[in-house]
């Protein structure tokens, strides 16, 4: 594992983290995008599960151009507002190309299958990387933000303009994505004849996934990441068979 410096198209540098499998190449890449509370321990954990599950996996830090070493406490939301209020659309797709071309040139391996994955924040980066990047594969995890809702209008409007197929992880007890959102976004993949599959887990929250985070919920967790390999066994290793 290590950190490097991206150059983005707009003169910003975005710090990442790249973890890589032990044995040699080649293998598919993963753009792995962080939650509101920054690349921190939990995000560098999940890149590196990766990496050992046979990806060469890079994390970039989407809050560079306020704070490029912000790591958030789960318990201070607040924190992260101002981080999350300074993105724009156009930065995001400026930083998830140039994490992209890195994974497709010789310093990341070369590769040529890549897919994305993301949680809350990272969840709509997903999304919305699906819809500027030539992917194979996406997979957002509560992503908030993708319909529309009190922060915003949304990502809907690219949805015809997906790339990959799509696999979109809920919380059934989650309170900030409610049935209408989830509804919203589903309708908006039917009408863009996308591919997707959804999986809603009724006893789990917003934030499920992470293990350092009270919404934990272990059941949820297990069984979403046995589908995110199998997702990506289907979609990235076999574009690199």
């Amino acid at each position: 594992m290590q950190t490097i410096t991206l150059a983005v198209s707009d003169g910003t540098q975005m710090p990442a983290h790249v973890a890589r499998p032990a044995q040699a190449g080649p293998y598919p890449g993963l753009l792995v995008f962080q939650e509101a509370f920054g690349v921190n321990a939990h995000i560098r954990d999940v890149t590196e599960r990766f990496a050992r599950a046979g990806y060469t996996a890079i994390a970039p830090a989407l809050f560079h151009r306020t704070d490029p070493d912000f790591e958030g406490s789960y318990t201070e939301f607040g924190a992260a507002m101002p981080h999350m209020q300074a993105l724009t659309e156009d930065g995001l797709a400026a930083d998830v190309r140039a994490a992209h071309a890195w994974l497709a040139s010789g310093d990341g391996g070369g590769a040529t299958a890549i897919g994305s994955i993301g949680y809350c924040l990272g969840g709509r980066v997903s999304f919305l990387a699906d819809s500027v990047l030539p992917l194979q594969a996406s997979v957002s995890y509560y992503g908030g933000g993708i319909a529309p809702g009190p922060r915003g209008p949304g990502l809907l409007g690219r949805a015809g303009d997906l790339h990959a197929p799509l696999l979109l992880f809920w919380g059934g007890k989650d309170a900030h994505i409610g049935p209408d959102q989830r509804r919203a976004v589903e309708d908006a993949l039917i009408a863009a004849g996308k591919t997707y599959t959804e999986v809603t887990f009724s006893q789990a929250d917003h934030g499920f996934f992470c293990d350092a985070r009270a919404a934990y919920e272990p059941v949820s967790a297990r069984h979403s990441w046995a589908l995110t390999l199998a997702f990506f066994e289907t979609y990235l290793r076999r574009e690199t068979a």
